[in-house]
């Protein structure tokens, strides 16, 4: 989860001056600074290409920026902290991730903030639009119809689809995990976990970690622990179906009793005396901002292992360590969909990268190391074509 904290070095002054005018630009890859250079990239020059693509669509794909383009597509439903601000207040954070996935992943991207938080009408028009990008990133769009919109768009669309509020965070709280695990002497399968959160991220952290082959895993909503007692439907109810092995009931108290793991992705808060009754030497990653379920010198004096959201503490968890690698090695391998294991390989990646620095307050790289994206995009590579090849 991306961090909203603002350094207080950065005055507001410096920030509206850095965002005007936008943060993007397009430039061209050849000079246009004489008649020839226009005869080649204009008319008449540009009909031949377009006649040989219309004979021949695969020839979009290496003659036109259309397969190395990502979508950066969001309705302003559920922005950074900021929640339901509109389509025209989030352009400035989807301007910031087209920035984030040149800048890491050399990919190309633009944001496309639609005025309709309509799950068909954001699913037409992406369809409609089809021809124009190679990828879309979903950001920024509430629970529970992202679910339902993500779905339906893989199913529509012939190309990588991801959201990635969902699965960033999750892909980095599996390799934050993974290394936290190393960190105290714990086997990652044998880990009790309990999630608060049963939004897009929670839902997505339950999911990849039991792909990862967590058994035990308990996810809490506002009303307390997911089970089959409850009268649960959607995505809740699948969840309650595949979580919670011991069939806990009651709220936060009878979820964290003898927990190895606390994950927070909520807007709650966890009360301080329920945190010695969790296991010796507990892991914990609250992660929500501005203001985490449990502050971190709070929770620092129980547990081993603390991470969260933001930049100002040790072990941020942030999806720009995901999101650019595993694009860029989905396009590189031609992959029409994000599976579950190339999302666990893109985990994997990100932990191995912190190697001989392992320590309580180091089991993640930092997102500004250069080793990510190219690491995170062979992984994911790898296990795209490994699954074609098994399919």
């Amino acid at each position: 989860m991306t961090s909203t904290a603002t350094p207080a070095t950065i005055s507001t002054d410096e920030i509206f001056a850095a965002h005007e005018g936008g943060k993007l630009s397009v430039e061209t890859k050849q000079p246009l600074d004489s008649t020839r250079a226009l005869s080649i990239a204009y008319t008449p020059g540009v009909a031949q290409v377009s006649r040989a693509i219309a004979a021949e669509p695969s020839m979009a794909a290496t003659h036109t920026w259309a397969s190395r383009l990502v979508a950066v597509v969001s309705d302003g439903t559920a922005v950074l902290g900021l929640g339901n601000i509109g389509p025209a207040a989030s352009l400035p954070v989807m301007e910031g991730k087209s920035a984030l996935f040149k800048t890491f992943g050399g990919l190309n991207s633009i944001p496309l903030v639609l005025d309709t938080t309509d799950v068909d009408e954001i699913i037409e028009t992406l369809i409609r639009l089809r021809p124009s990008f190679g990828a879309v990133n979903l950001e920024d769009i509430s629970a529970p119809r992202c679910f339902e919109l993500e779905q339906r768009l893989i199913e529509a669309l012939d190309c990588p689809v991801m959201h990635d509020d969902q699965h960033g965070t999750a892909i980095v709280v599996l390799a934050a995990l993974t290394n936290a695990a190393r960190v105290t002497g714990r086997d990652l399968a044998g880990l009790r976990v309990v999630i608060s959160g049963a939004g897009a991220a929670g839902v997505a952290c339950a999911n990849i970690l039991l792909e990862a082959g967590i058994g035990d895993v308990v996810v809490l909503d506002s009303r307390g622990i997911l089970c089959t007692g409850r009268s649960l439907d959607g995505v809740k109810g699948d969840l309650a179906g595949r979580t919670n092995p011991r069939n806990l009931e009651g709220g936060v108290a009878e979820a964290m009793a003898g927990a190895d793991v606390f994950v927070g992705v909520s807007s709650g808060t966890v009360p301080e005396e329920v945190l010695p009754t969790m296991a010796p030497e507990p892991i914990i990653f609250a992660l929500s901002n501005p203001d985490p379920e449990i502050h971190p010198e709070i929770a620092s004096r129980y547990a081993a292992v603390v991470a969260t959201g933001r930049s100002d503490f040790p072990n941020q968890i942030n999806n720009v360590l995901a999101f650019p690698g595993i694009f860029r090695g989905a396009l590189d391998s031609g992959a029409r969909r994000i599976t579950p294991a190339m999302k666990v390989a893109a985990a994997q990646a990100i932990a191995d990268l912190v190697g001989d620095g392992l320590a309580a307050d180091h089991i993640v790289p930092s997102p500004l190391d250069p080793r990510v994206a190219p690491a995170v995009a062979a992984a994911v590579a790898e296990a795209s074509l490994a699954g074609s090849m098994t399919s």
